[in-house]
């Protein structure tokens, strides 16, 4: 049965989990809006982006997708699928076609995240193996999740998911963003992308813009309600 009610699909970043999303979507169910946070798998950016485009493909009706923190990367890319209506960025990168996410961050002062990564690596069929990161438990709380509490932080520092670190130089086969109405949440205290860069990108973008300010990068861990305001909006908006 179609509706005209978008399915939000929210798409979780790195270092984290669709866990993260757990308070908004409490939010959202409660407004009756049908939503998924389905698992980013991390590997690169074209892998992931065609990963996100097949679940919203096979969703019946339109899509709002919603990004945050790399996931903006992907959406940006998944988002030109056909159903796709709208793009909601939450303290996240939004791309321009033939940037990558290297290109992006290096047009502003690097944030505390740069200097806190630690190198794993993991093995490739027949090849050697590839490097992935996730950001130094010690770390964590300040340069992830600052505003967040010390004991939710410890978990999600144990919990994050790495990744690939070829992801940061993969550069964006597409800019959704071009075609299709964006919104865009910028978190006024993230230490993991430097919130300028998240200004520019949504300016760009011509998106919607709210700031948040003494917001962390777990913006939607912290603030649940104010992201899914946002994301509400978007679906009225496409409704």
């Amino acid at each position: 049965m179609t509706t005209s009610t978008p399915t939000v699909v929210l798409v979780h970043g790195a270092f984290a989990d669709a866990a993260g999303w757990s308070g908004v979507i409490a939010e959202l169910q409660s407004d009756g809006i049908p939503v998924i946070a389905p698992p980013n798998p991390l590997r690169g950016l074209a892998a992931d982006a065609a990963y996100v485009a097949s679940i919203a493909s096979q969703i019946n009706g339109p899509v709002v997708l919603v990004g945050h923190s790399y996931g903006g990367a992907v959406i940006t890319v998944a988002g030109a699928t056909d159903n796709v209506v709208a793009l909601v960025y939450v303290a996240a990168y939004a791309l321009e076609e033939g940037e990558s996410l290297g290109e992006l961050q290096g047009s502003f002062p690097a944030s505390p995240l740069v200097s806190n990564l630690k190198q794993w690596t993991y093995p490739i069929a027949g090849g050697d193996p590839a490097v992935e990161v996730t950001i130094a438990e010690e770390a964590f709380p300040s340069v992830f999740a600052a505003d967040v509490p010390a004991e939710v932080t410890k978990v999600l520092a144990a919990a994050q998911r790495p990744l690939a670190a070829a992801a940061f130089e993969e550069t964006a086969s597409a800019a959704a963003w071009k075609l299709k109405p964006s919104w865009a949440l910028v978190a006024g205290a993230d230490n993991a992308i430097n919130p300028d860069v998240e200004r520019f990108a949504a300016k760009r973008a011509g998106a919607t813009v709210v700031e948040v300010e003494g917001a962390s990068h777990a913006v939607a861990v912290s603030r649940p309600k104010e992201v899914a305001d946002l994301i509400l909006e978007a679906v009225r908006a496409m409704s």
